[in-house]
């Protein structure tokens, strides 16, 4: 069974990084990446905090951004204590490590997305996600530490043994299509929209590609899927005679 990635995105203090190593490892959990450090890698202070687990620093991947921390994963849980503007499945650290669990046995790569000590995770950083893990915690206080989040996770992981919901199981034998296949098809219909002039005006263009890229990571697609929407792009700019010109980019409503 594939045990999931903790992913530690942008962690500002080694001493962090190091106490979630050791949660990790107190839950049998080893692989850890960690994207873009504040104080670079490696870190003698997340070293002497490890205390014993070394050899998950040891092992753990560094990447310069989310997307290639995650572009081997076939499902992403963001972790995240605000509310988000973004439309995903919200589920507890229960009902995420239940479905981790079953995807995990159908040879499924899972990642799990925590965010700087600071903020937290951006919205940039949870549009890339399958769905949002949330703790029921006291609303006026709901800050967790990123090693208390992390051990919180791999408790749930360790706690959850065979008994897996018949839905979940159904879900983790269809063969959906990954993360990076995703992001390559957003990438293409990002390319023929621009092409047309869809992201109008120029200044509101940012905001649309992040509500486009939160609809394709939200839609659980097959890798036919994925496919079969290549493959109607690539037609439509071919009836159309595409010719690589890129449309007025003027209001649709104004006059010559």
């Amino acid at each position: 069974m594939i045990e999931p990635a903790m992913i530690l995105v942008r962690p500002q203090m080694g001493e962090n990084i190091g106490g979630a190593a050791r949660a990790m490892l107190n839950f049998g959990l080893t692989r850890m990446r960690i994207v873009a450090p504040r104080d670079g890698w490696p870190n003698p202070k997340a070293a002497a905090m490890a205390s014993g687990a070394g050899r998950v620093l040891d092992n753990a991947g560094l990447f310069p951004d989310v997307a290639r921390a995650i572009a081997d994963c076939d499902f992403v849980f963001a972790t995240t204590a605000r509310g988000r503007e973004l439309t995903k499945p919200i589920v507890t650290p229960e009902r995420a490590m239940e479905m981790t669990r079953a995807l995990a046995a159908e040879g499924k790569k899972v990642g799990i997305l925590f965010g700087p000590e600071r903020a937290g995770l951006e919205n940039e950083d949870v549009v890339l996600a399958n769905a949002i893990v949330t703790v029921p915690v006291n609303p006026e206080f709901a800050s967790l530490n990123l090693a208390q989040c992390v051990l919180l996770m791999g408790y749930e992981w360790q706690r959850q043994k065979n008994e897996v919901p018949p839905e979940v199981q159904s879900f983790a034998r269809t063969e959906f299509a990954g993360l990076h296949e995703i992001e390559k098809l957003a990438e293409h219909f990002e390319e023929r929209l621009d092409l047309a002039g869809f992201f109008y005006p120029e200044a509101k263009a940012p905001g649309m590609k992040v509500s486009l890229r939160n609809m394709w990571s939200r839609l659980p697609l097959t890798q036919a899927e994925v496919r079969t929407f290549h493959g109607m792009l690539r037609q439509i700019a071919y009836k159309l005679g595409e010719g690589g010109q890129r449309a007025s980019k003027r209001n649709p409503d104004q006059t010559e």
